[in-house]
C-alpha cells in the first residue's frame, strides 16, 4: 500500500523520493495501475504542502500574499505538469482544426493564444477563489487539490483514449474498478474530514453540505467537459487530464468560496 501511494506521489510531483527503486519498462503497467488508485491522496497532500507555503506568506503579508503563495507552490509542487496539459489542451481544442491536427497542436512544444488565455484565466481564477474562501481558505485548497485528481481518474475510467500510445492511452488501459472505488472513497473521507474538523459539531451540516457541492460541481463540469473533448479529439489524451485537474481544482475552490446565497 505505501509502495503504491509513493509511486503516486514521484508521478504526480516533484518530492524526492530517494528510497524508491527506479521505475523500468517492465513494471510501468503494475506501477501505474498501483499509484492511479492513491491520486485523491497526492492530491490532499500537495494541497497540504501549498497550504504550509500560503501560512507562511500570510503570516508575512496577508491575505492575498497568501492566495497568490498557494498558487504557485501548487505549480511548483507539482512541476507545472498539469498546467502544461492545460495549456496544450487549449490550443488544441480552439483551434477548430481537424481531429488529427488537434492532436498534433497538442505535442507541440509552443504556446499559443488560446493556451496562454486558459492558463492566465486559471491561475486568476485560483488566486481570487482563495482569496474569497477567507478563514475557510484551507479546507478549499485541500478539497480542490483531492477533486481535482479524483477528476482525473472519473475521465480515466468513463472515456475511451484519443490514440494508440502515449500516456492518455497507458493510464485507460491500466486503470481498474477497483482503483476507481479506492480512490472514491479516499476522495470522500478527504473532502469529510476537510469540512468537518476544526468546526463544531453544529456546523458540521453546513460544512459537509457544502463539500457534498463541490463534489457534485467538480463531477458535472468534468462530465460535460470530457463528453465535449471526446467528440473533439476522438478520445482523451494526457494533456486533457492535465487540462481537468486544474479546472477541476477552480469548480472545486469556486464552491467552497461562494457566499450562501
Amino acid at each position: 500500500m505505501f509502495t503504491a501511494f509513493f509511486e503516486a506521489v514521484r508521478f504526480l510531483t516533484l518530492i524526492p523520493l530517494p528510497f524508491m527503486p527506479p521505475m523500468t519498462g517492465e513494471d510501468y503497467e503494475q506501477t501505474v495501475a498501483r499509484a492511479m488508485a492513491w491520486f485523491p491522496a497526492v492530491g490532499a497532500l500537495i494541497g497540504l504542502l501549498a497550504c504550509g507555503v500560503g501560512w507562511l506568506a500570510d503570516a508575512l503579508w496577508g491575505d492575498f500574499a497568501r492566495a497568490v503563495a498557494v498558487v504557485i507552490a501548487l505549480a511548483v509542487i507539482t512541476s507545472g505538469l498539469h498546467l502544461d496539459g492545460l495549456s496544450d489542451t487549449f490550443d488544441a481544442v480552439m483551434s477548430w482544426r481537424p481531429r488529427e491536427r488537434k492532436l498534433e497542436i497538442m505535442k507541440d512544444s509552443r504556446i499559443g493564444a488560446m493556451g496562454a488565455l486558459a492558463l492566465t484565466a486559471v491561475i486568476l481564477l485560483k488566486v481570487v477563489f482563495i482569496a474569497a474562501a477567507g478563514a475557510d481558505w484551507l479546507r478549499a485548497v485541500l478539497i480542490a487539490t483531492t477533486l481535482g485528481r479524483w477528476a482525473d481518474l472519473y475521465g480515466i475510467f468513463f472515456f475511451p483514449a484519443a490514440r494508440a500510445g502515449g500516456l492518455g492511452r497507458n493510464f485507460r488501459d491500466f486503470i481498474r474498478r477497483r482503483s476507481l472505488v479506492v480512490a472514491t472513497l479516499q476522495m470522500l473521507v478527504i473532502v469529510a474530514l476537510a469540512c468537518a474538523v476544526g468546526r463544531p459539531p453544529q456546523a458540521w451540516p453546513a460544512g459537509l453540505l457544502r463539500g457534498g457541492i463541490a463534489i457534485g460541481l467538480t463531477l458535472l463540469v468534468a462530465r460535460v467537459v470530457f463528453a465535449r473533448w471526446t467528440r473533439s479529439l476522438g478520445g482523451l489524451t494526457g494533456d486533457t487530464y492535465g487540462a481537468m485537474c486544474e479546472i477541476g481544482e477552480v469548480v472545486a475552490l469556486a464552491a467552497m468560496s461562494a457566499r450562501p446565497l
